[in-house]
């Protein structure tokens, strides 16, 4: 069975450059800005890649975002955080999201696969400066981890915010690629006595565990409840 693409009705979308359009598989592309922002919402760890001291880099972190554009945030003192600082250029990056939806098992070692969903962003980052702009990312990045926590958590304070740079990432060079349905086997092996088709992974919540010091009478968020 061959892998499909999905197949949504025409939206806006993003423009191909070099750089998004895939040299291997580009039927599984898609640059539909509803397919992109519902991976990205789905995701929860991004990499960040850049180039540092003639080397590249490439660190796991959190992210959010907001309409058209993406945040990620970390110390101040951090080394991607410093070279995107105000005062420069901003920091060329490659940002991907990944999400695995199932394993592919072919009748063939050649053929095993993965069913996927991914998202990949070129651009320049740049740190935001203006105190409205910050407050607002690093409220997308607490409810990016958990929707309707940020208005159920203390705010950042000025020491704290002090000490918190947050980058901006525009959506602009994206592309997502998506691989769907089963093993595309040889016809020579489709007679051969292994077992071929897809093992689904799905992501869930497991029931949330109290801290040791939380306050006596302290409920459940709804929130939470209803994961």
């Amino acid at each position: 069975m061959q892998d499909t693409q999905r197949t949504l009705a025409p939206t806006a979308a993003y423009t191909p450059t070099d750089r998004t359009v895939p040299t291997r598989s580009a039927q599984r592309a898609s640059y539909d800005k509803e397919v992109v922002h519902a991976i990205l919402d789905e995701g929860r760890v991004c990499h960040l890649g850049f180039v540092r001291d003639g080397a590249p880099v490439v660190l796991p972190t959190l992210y959010g975002r907001v309409g058209e554009r993406l945040y990620v945030h970390g110390s101040t003192g951090s080394r991607p955080l410093r070279m995107a600082g105000q005062a420069g250029p901003g920091l060329p990056v490659c940002l991907t999201v990944t999400l695995v939806d199932g394993l592919v098992l072919a009748r063939s070692a050649f053929h095993h696969s993965v069913n996927y969903r991914s998202v990949v962003v070129h651009g320049v980052a740049r740190q935001v400066t203006d105190p409205e702009e910050k407050r607002a990312a690093l409220d997308a990045l607490v409810d990016h981890v958990v929707p309707g926590r940020a208005a159920d958590a203390r705010p950042a304070n000025a020491k704290e915010l002090a000490a918190t740079a947050v980058l901006r990432l525009d959506l602009a060079e994206v592309s997502a690629k998506i691989r769907t349905g089963g093993a595309n086997d040889e016809p020579e092996d489709l007679s051969l006595p292994h077992w071929a088709g897809v093992l689904p992974l799905r992501r869930g919540y497991d029931t949330p565990l109290p801290n040791h010091d939380l306050a006596p009478g302290i409920e459940l968020p709804g929130y939470l409840a209803e994961l």
